[in-house]
């Protein structure tokens, strides 16, 4: 059983080289996919801004509180979408790069992993778009003194979504990170399963700070962490079970 990496061990200057051109190839990805949307940036932002404009009442809208946020704001929403359409991509960049330098074990586990991450980040993102979001802005714009009109500034609106749009993304990565503690050793499956009831109380916690202060919506945040919890719990145990075989094969070989 070949456990060595495959590859030959390469100069620094050329692992350097390497890197410089994997960060060049990324950068051209993404400015094209990012030249390619800017012309569609205003209807970009316009779909983004949607579960909190269908709230609003229909004399009320947005505002540009600084001079250049209707150019900048529409600018920076979609060179963060061009990032995460170029995602697959930078990550087939990130593998080439590591995968000579893994072992053959390794390689069969990394692939899939930094596969399923893009999936689950995209999850996590459109359960945050299409769930969250409109109970969030129902809420927030119910709860307004009278009197008070509601005109969000589309820059810190912007800002808002964003910051949900990455803690649901890195939310959804759960399983991952459970797969990859158990392969490193750090915890086994067992004991991790032991402390299921302080993570079902961390998946509450996080609900609670994430969402709007009500049951439901703190509700449709926990358990769906929960449940990925509990897929990475399954999915490690086949790994550790897997790690473990290819150990006793290895003695025997020894």
């Amino acid at each position: 059983m070949t456990v060595t990496p495959n590859d030959k061990e390469l100069p620094l200057v050329q692992h350097l080289i390497e890197l410089r051109n994997r960060l060049l190839r990324i950068i051209i990805i993404v400015l094209v996919i990012f030249l390619g949307l800017f012309y569609f940036a205003n209807d970009i932002y316009t779909l983004t801004a949607a579960p909190l404009q269908k709230f609003l009442p229909e004399s009320a809208g947005m505002i540009a509180t600084d001079v250049a946020s209707p150019f900048l704001t529409p600018f920076k929403l979609t060179l963060f979408v061009a990032v995460l359409l170029a995602a697959p991509f930078i990550l087939h960049q990130i593998w080439a790069f590591i995968a000579p330098g893994l072992y053959t074990h390794e390689k069969r586990l990394a692939l899939p992993l930094l596969a399923s991450s893009v999936v689950l980040f995209y999850g996590g993102m459109a359960f945050a778009y299409f769930v969250v979001f409109p109970l969030i802005f129902g809420f927030f714009t119910s709860v307004g003194p009278e009197g008070v009109a509601v005109m969000t500034d589309m820059a810190k609106y912007l800002d808002f979504v964003l910051k949900l749009f990455f803690a649901f993304g890195v939310a959804f990565e759960i399983p991952i990170a459970t797969i990859l503690m158990i392969h490193a050793g750090i915890i086994t499956p067992d004991g991790i399963a032991k402390k299921r009831p302080y993570v079902v109380v961390g998946c509450f916690v996080m609900g609670m700070v994430l969402t709007p202060p009500d049951v439901i919506s703190q509700t449709l945040l926990a358990l769906p962490m929960w449940l990925l919890f509990e897929v990475g719990v399954f999915f490690g145990r086949m790994v550790y079970r897997r790690d473990r075989a290819r150990e006793a094969e290895e003695e025997q070989e020894l």
